[in-house]
């Protein structure tokens, strides 16, 4: 379908069973994650193995998880709601929901066996399994293809990785890794011979070392050693060779999925401001009757409704099957961007108690940043969207 063809997506409206779950993970967000307790397991800069726990108890991780496979069922905006709600206070630690609950139930339950599906998504969804993903390399960032260097070997049994990774959150505690390797080391094109595979992260020959970095502290993004390490063939994601494929289709889903937790960090930012634009008094009267104070906050807000619009507008083609590449990838430059300009006008506005690591703005606006550079860099997005319309490819 042509791009200017394509429907508007304007019925937004979520079904009773989905404005109840979204009430349900509102109140589970407000009486077990507040903010002064998302802001302190993220000042210890450890894996916090408590909000895992929560997280899990709640049956948060089996959200787009099939029933039958021990889940609570749902699809994207399912997820989506999670997504928003978790990070109106964890901010950037969503992804400890979300490279599990996402990237592991999106993988295996979009390319996964049966098989698969039976040994890894029951223990997913009850909180007990968690993945991290390995795909970007040290010399790659976002030219993924041409930086891969990993490569896998074809063994007795299965197969040999030899590589490096960098940026994979949570593989210093994860159970299972997503390895991503050239399996044909000629491959006709770059896309071409490139597998997935589901690696125990506690085999011998893997080393994953966290990287210290501005924010997301807890979670842990890790530089991961990979040698000769062994792959039995049942842990094969998809088809030999055929990997880029499957990375491809999910690319979609996680623009989404991203711009929703800026949705939900910009609803957290808009809450901070309001509250001390509306306490502090400067010049005999509250902050907040300054035009300069409310037009931020006001840009603030006109940010994240516009971000939530176009996020959902890409949920909404995603779930009725229509193409979305183009408006995914809109939704998540328009709601980090979105999501970072506000955090930096909330740090205006609290002045030094912005600064302060005793406030939560700080938070949002070391988080928040990141999304600027990934998953997909704002400039490749932009890159992305202009030769849709019929410009020349410019990378």
């Amino acid at each position: 379908m042509p791009q200017d063809a394509q429907p508007l997506g304007l019925n937004f409206e979520v079904d009773p069973d989905q404005q109840l779950f979204r009430a349900s993970v509102k109140d589970f967000v407000q009486a077990k994650l507040p903010k002064d307790y998302c802001r302190e397991i993220e000042a210890r800069e450890e894996f916090p193995w408590d909000l895992w726990k929560t997280i899990g108890g709640q049956g948060l991780n089996g959200v787009g998880i099939p029933e039958e496979y021990g889940g609570q069922g749902g699809g994207i905006i399912e997820q989506m709601i999670v997504a928003e709600e978790l990070a109106r206070t964890l901010a950037g630690l969503v992804w400890i929901w979300g490279v599990t609950a996402f990237a592991g139930v999106k993988a295996i339950g979009q390319f996964g066996s049966d098989e698969q599906k039976q040994r890894f998504l029951p223990g997913v969804a009850a909180g007990d399994t968690m993945f991290a993903i390995s795909l970007t390399e040290p010399g790659g960032g976002t030219d993924v293809l041409g930086g891969m260097k990993s490569r896998a070997e074809q063994v007795d049994g299965g197969w040999k990785i030899i590589g490096s990774k960098i940026w994979s959150t949570m593989s210093h505690v994860a159970d299972y890794l997503f390895v991503v390797a050239r399996t044909d080391p000629s491959p006709a094109k770059p896309s071409h011979g490139i597998t997935v595979f589901i690696c125990d992260a506690k085999a011998p020959g893997v080393v994953a070392t966290p990287i210290p970095k501005l924010g997301m502290r807890s979670l842990g993004s890790c530089e991961v050693s990979l040698t000769d390490v062994f792959v039995p063939d049942e842990n094969v994601l998809g088809e030999v060779g055929r990997g880029w494929s499957l990375l491809s289709s999910t690319l979609n889903s996680e623009r989404i999925m991203v711009s929703a937790q800026c949705c939900g960090a910009l609803q957290g930012i808009v809450e901070d401001m309001l509250r001390y634009a509306t306490d502090r008094t400067a010049f005999g009267k509250p902050i907040g009757q300054f035009q300069a104070v409310q037009h931020m906050i006001a840009n603030a807000y006109l940010g994240l409704h516009t971000a939530k619009l176009h996020t959902y507008r890409a949920a909404w083609l995603q779930w009725q099957g229509l193409p979305c590449g183009v408006e995914a990838t809109m939704a998540k430059v328009i709601a980090s961007e979105a999501a970072v300009s506000a955090a930096d006008s909330g740090m205006q506005i609290l002045g030094g108690y912005g600064y302060s690591m005793e406030f939560d703005m700080q938070r949002y606006w070391r988080d928040m940043r990141l999304y600027r550079i990934a998953p997909i860099n704002n400039e490749m997005g932009r890159n992305f969207v202009a030769e849709s319309l019929g410009l020349p490819r410019s990378f």
